[in-house]
């Protein structure tokens, strides 16, 4: 059996075993340190609020969730048959907190180098594209839209799917224009995506076309 796998709703019905939740402490404060270390040492340029925004976009539970589920650790799970019927092998909180509990027996076994490779093997492009694109979009995009229009962006949001697998789509206007869309499995992750779509099209000039955009985007 191992560990890291085991949530806490399995240890409910099969007493005497432990459930992963230590591992998952140590995993998050290994995978703060390893990231930390990893931004700080490759990126001298930057000062502490990029390193801060970068490393926010793989010390979250939605990266760490797209991760497990990239690795397939979902069917792997042991669940409690509860947790099992109501879709938990594919709830990003679960599985988020088993890839951070995978990183935590890394570290056991291996060390901070261990724990190191398997952090940045998984998480290493996530950190290299939001280094080249600018972590925090909508920031970006609010400074743009209040230099060139005047008006803030505007995020109108839908969600789809069960409440343990929802889909967020976003769409954002400026001046009561679609510039952008975006989805994603939280509704952060669908604005930040709508809004770097927005950013990347006023940016390129497509902004002068924003009806061609809007078939674009939605065809």
């Amino acid at each position: 059996m191992a560990p890291a796998l085991v949530h806490r709703s399995w240890c409910a019905e099969n007493p005497g075993h432990p459930s992963n939740e230590r591992l998952e402490f140590l995993g998050d404060s290994v995978l703060g340190v390893v990231v930390t270390d990893h931004v700080y040492r490759t990126y001298a340029d930057l000062d502490e609020g990029d390193l801060t925004e970068i490393r926010k976009t793989v010390v979250n539970s939605v990266a760490l969730a797209d991760v497990a589920v990239e690795l397939d650790v979902g069917p792997h799970l042991l669940l409690g048959k509860g947790e099992q019927l109501s879709g938990g092998r594919e709830k990003p909180s679960i599985l988020a907190d088993a890839m951070e509990a995978l990183i935590g027996a890394v570290y056991l076994a291996s060390g901070l180098e261990g724990a190191k490779e398997l952090v940045l093997r998984v998480l290493g492009p996530r950190l290299a594209t939001a280094r080249a694109d600018g972590a925090d979009h909508k920031s970006r995009l609010q400074e743009l839209a209040a230099r060139r229009f005047g008006s803030p962006p505007r995020y109108a949001v839908e969600a789809t799917g069960p409440d343990h697998a929802r889909t967020f789509y976003v769409t954002v206007t400026i001046a009561e224009t679609a510039y952008g869309h975006g989805e994603g499995r939280s509704k952060k992750q669908a604005e930040q995506a709508a809004a770097r779509a927005a950013f990347d099209a006023l940016s390129g000039g497509d902004a002068t076309h924003p009806d061609t955009l809007r078939e674009t985007n939605h065809g």
